[in-house]
């Protein structure tokens, strides 16, 4: 088998993409507005799975005027509208639907982490998207906030200053009741059961799942070979009793902090870590360096470097901004993608992802 041939291709500064929206969740309504808003797309489709929303105009699902571009459950409406790409932003990976776009020469930009990095996707899925991908000579690439820009692109920019790495170690902190309700927080992501020392095995698959993709992607960028990719979580305890913001109590040694502990092994040590801090609090009952919503990017080697990313927004200002910084980073994307090398496109083999600012 002969080796792929990637060709780079820098998007024309002045071509307009065609685009339809995929979903339209707190995610998606964040992407439509700007694929309206922009000049550089046309927005000409909008693919929703919800009865409620099936006829609306785009402008209304995500509040802007009225733009003429009706949401529909009929996927051969988006793909006789002929976009260029699609920004998937839907709750969950429908791969049907993800493979009749490609079949179809529609490209894709997604930030669904199933498609992060071919070489650690589920085989099944990589074998259909990929045949896909050749069928319709078109390409689909994932990213977002994280996975993608934290655990992908900055890490490979940060390391781009040094010429030898003794290990590099990328903490993610979120204060989850601060974009959550109550009932997601306890009965969707577990907090406040208590701390039985075994990490819940889905809710470690769920958190991993697109981390492992992204540190072996990341390794590879940097000319490792890494021996395996281990992945283990750790649970903190209330040291007190305290209330979520809807008033749900977490009583004092409920589950209050979780730790997922992504490490890409090289040599019988940890090269390359990612670890997923998510709390309620931060007075738990275990030696954590818990801090404001974020990253924490540390390398250590030939040029040190300690880098830290944090949201300056609060209250109810800071959904939204979270939801953007998942979405636009999709948006940014779809002229690399429009332009890539049909296959499945890692962040490693496109140009730098910058936006066009108007």
């Amino acid at each position: 088998m002969t080796a792929e041939v990637l060709t780079l291709h820098l998007p024309p500064p002045a071509r307009v993409y065609r685009v339809a929206q995929w979903a339209t969740g707190r995610i998606g309504v964040a992407a439509l507005k700007e694929l309206i808003r922009s000049p550089q797309f046309e927005l000409v489709g909008v693919y929703v799975h919800s009865e409620a929303k099936e006829g609306k105009d785009a402008g209304e699902l995500c509040g802007l005027p009225p733009t003429g571009v009706k949401a529909t459950r009929d996927i051969e409406a988006i793909i006789r509208a002929k976009p260029d790409c699609v920004v998937a932003v839907q709750d969950g990976c429908n791969l049907d639907d993800v493979c009749r776009f490609l079949e179809a020469g529609i490209n894709i930009a997604t930030s669904r982490v199933d498609f992060l990095n071919p070489a650690k996707m589920d085989p099944e899925v990589r074998r259909r998207t990929e045949e896909a991908c050749r069928k319709g000579n078109a390409s689909i690439h994932a990213s977002g906030s994280s996975p993608g820009f934290s655990s992908e692109a900055l890490p490979m920019v940060a390391a781009s200053m040094s010429r030898n790495m003794d290990c590099m170690i990328i903490d993610e902190f979120a204060d989850i009741p601060l974009s959550c309700p109550d009932v997601q927080v306890t009965q969707g992501m577990g907090f406040g059961r208590p701390v039985t020392g075994e990490f819940d095995p889905a809710l470690l698959h769920h958190h991993a799942h697109g981390f492992i993709q992204s540190v072996d992607m990341v390794a590879k960028a940097l000319g490792m070979t890494l021996d395996d990719v281990r992945v283990f979580g750790e649970m903190a305890g209330a040291k007190e009793r305290f209330l979520l913001p809807g008033g749900t109590p977490i009583e004092q040694g409920a589950l209050a902090a979780q730790r997922v502990t992504i490490a890409g092994m090289r040599g019988g040590r940890q090269i390359i870590l990612f670890r997923v801090n998510w709390y309620c609090t931060k007075d738990v009952d275990q030696d954590w360096d818990l801090r404001p919503n974020g990253w924490r990017l540390v390398i250590e080697g030939d040029t040190p470097i300690d880098i830290n990313v944090t949201f300056p927004v609060s209250g109810e200002k800071l959904p939204p901004a979270m939801a953007g910084i998942t979405a636009y980073r999709v948006v940014n994307a779809v002229p690399y993608v429009v332009e890539a090398t049909a296959g499945i496109r890692t962040t490693a083999e496109l140009p730098v992802i910058v936006p066009r600012m108007v």
